[in-house]
């Protein structure tokens, strides 16, 4: 498999002053930050371009349809390594498709056929893919025309050539037998799990890099990149604090100053820093009540949704002398001399109530005098800005807004969606309190399921896939602290919610459990396909991520009952 930089060349070479390229790229922030990378590469190269923002499969196939006879050239981002994309799209002999997903497993047919499909990924990245003799065979067994029957009069000889060749073929299509089970097998090992690789972001930020065009820019967009896997848990804390490794090298090349430059900050100026901050999303845009209260890690831990969970938080802001009056107001309106002790205020006093990783590694930007954003922040923001509910406009309005909003020059747009972020954590929290409290989230056996019913607040919210996932995440780890059943802390989640009432639909996504080896291996996928399949329910698997469906709602029951049955 060729490497990530030779790709780019190749697409380069083929399109620069000649072709257009397509770029498809689907709907997560770590996309949107691979994008923004790749647009100033391509601005840098003088590569003409369109951005068709693509939510799921369907629009994935409609766009290609639509653009087939003007394009030769398709890069896809986030999105088309995880299906046989030659096998769906039908494409032309002379179309080539440069693919820079995060999905894994990558389809095997799309590894191996580097004619059509460049795959851009990191050359340290380990896909385990299986051999290629596992999977194909080049002898294809042409069945051999086995001529006249003998009749018992033909010489001999004949006849003895006849029967080695008969009993030739017969070992033969044993064999195949033989090597199509195992091939099954290895199959079914690789293809099993879904899960994630390095973030698009940081693929793309490697590339520009290896090619000496990486400005600080884009090595923001490769740390927003890879905070969205964090935020979203769709990777491994370890990957995240590796990956978090290479990128302070990347910082501390690119924002080195001296003492003088510090003082001195021009107001256009951008520096990226690296940092322990606080577990508390959005703490420094909101007020440290809120952001304490609406974080899933905090809340979750204190068990906020109790009456004895409010009292322990009351119990924690005094065992670090906080004035509720101080608390409650705007972070940036308080006391300059409690802030500058907050961090290690907070993190002293959280480790004497359990919660002893309510510090992280992060990076914060400033963007001149007195704009300050952590990279959670941004994905908090951006996030909620592509799947705003408030506005009825089309998911590319949504889609644009949430792409300016990554660039410096856009921070109004970036400080709505803060705002919107904001809404949709408190949201999300009080959608969880109430699960918790009415006892929605029930154990099926192999796993636990909950299902949102229509004219539950905040519904319409939960029809989109980023919000469901964060809702069903944050879900899980409240259920798991609320829980004394031992079992039931170590099941899956699956969750439902009213997708279009008219239509009678609702989407649901299933998330691995909450264990502290979790390796973010999620197994939904393969299951909701076999369910589906076995009762004939009415399913669309139409988003990039396989373990989220859209269900008839009619068809819920019998589409639950075998996934019981098939995951006991």
């Amino acid at each position: 498999m060729t490497g990530v930089c030779i790709n780019y060349h190749v697409l380069i070479l083929f399109s620069n002053g000649l072709q257009r390229v397509l770029l498809l790229v689907a709907s997560d922030v770590d996309a949107l930050c691979a994008c923004k990378i790749l647009q100033a590469l391509f601005q840098c190269d003088h590569v003409q371009y369109t951005l068709v923002p693509v939510s799921g499969w369907q629009e994935l196939e409609t766009a290609f349809l639509e653009h087939k006879d003007q394009f030769k050239y398709f890069v896809l981002i986030n999105c088309g390594a995880n299906i046989d994309l030659l096998e769906v799209l039908q494409p032309e002999e002379d179309t080539f498709f440069f693919v820079c997903d995060t999905h894994r497993p990558i389809n095997v047919v799309n590894v191996y056929n580097d004619m059509q499909i460049k795959l851009l990924v990191k050359p340290d990245d380990d896909l385990n893919v299986p051999a290629y003799d596992e999977i194909f065979r080049d002898d294809e067994e042409e069945e051999e025309d086995s001529g006249n029957e003998s009749d018992g009069s033909e010489p001999s000889g004949k006849r003895k050539r006849f029967e080695e060749a008969v009993v030739e073929r017969t070992m033969k299509r044993r064999e195949r037998r033989v090597w199509e089970a195992r091939r099954q097998e290895i199959l079914f090992d690789y293809e099993q799990y879904e899960y994630h690789g390095t973030s698009s972001a940081i693929v793309m930020f490697d590339l520009a890099w290896k090619m000496s065009k990486d400005l600080n820019d884009m090595l923001w967009w490769a740390i927003v990149g890879l905070t969205d896997q964090w935020v979203q848990d769709k990777i491994t804390q370890m990957k995240y604090v590796t990956d978090i490794g290479i990128l302070q090298r990347h910082v501390s090349r690119h924002n080195h100053r001296n003492e003088d430059e510090e003082n001195s900050l021009s107001i256009d100026c951008m520096r990226i820093a690296f940092e322990y901050d606080l577990r508390l999303a959005l703490y420094q845009h909101w007020s440290l009540y809120e952001s304490l209260c609406n974080t899933c890690y905090t809340s979750a831990s204190l068990k906020l949704w109790s009456v004895q969970g409010q009292k322990r938080l009351q119990e924690f802001l005094a065992e670090m002398g906080l004035p509720l009056k101080q608390v409650k107001q705007k972070f940036n309106s308080m006391d300059m001399a409690l802030k500058e002790n907050l961090r290690d205020m907070i993190e002293e006093s959280a480790n004497k109530f359990g919660m002893k990783d309510l510090r992280v590694q992060t990076f914060s930007i400033h963007f001149g005098f007195k704009n300050k954003f952590l990279a959670s922040d941004i994905v908090y923001a951006t996030a909620s800005l592509m799947e705003n509910i408030e506005k009825e406009e089309p998911g590319t309005a949504s889609f644009i807004k949430a792409l300016d909003s990554l660039s410096r020059s856009n921070l109004e747009k970036l400080y709505h969606g803060l705002e919107l972020a904001k809404k949709q954590l408190r949201a999300i929290q009080q959608t969880v309190a109430s699960c918790i409290c009415t006892n929605l989230v029930i154990s099926q056996g192999p796993f636990l399921y909950c299902c949102l019913m229509e004219g539950t607040p905040d519904v319409k919210l939960f029809s989109r896939p980023v919000s469901l996932c964060l809702l069903s995440k944050y879900l899980l780890k409240s259920f798991v602290c609320s829980t004394k059943n031992k079992r039931c802390k170590l099941l899956p989640l699956i969750v439902a919610a009213p997708m279009d009432v008219e239509q009678g639909t609702v989407i649901m996504v299933g998330i691995p459990p909450e264990t502290e080896s979790s390796d973010k291996k999620n197994f939904f996928g393969r299951a909701f396909e076999k369910a589906a399949e076995s009762t004939h329910s009415r399913t669309l698997h139409n988003h990039f991520d396989m373990s989220i469906i859209e269900l008839k709602t009619e068809d819920r029951s019998k589409f639950l009952d075998a996934l019981i049955s098939l995951l006991s």
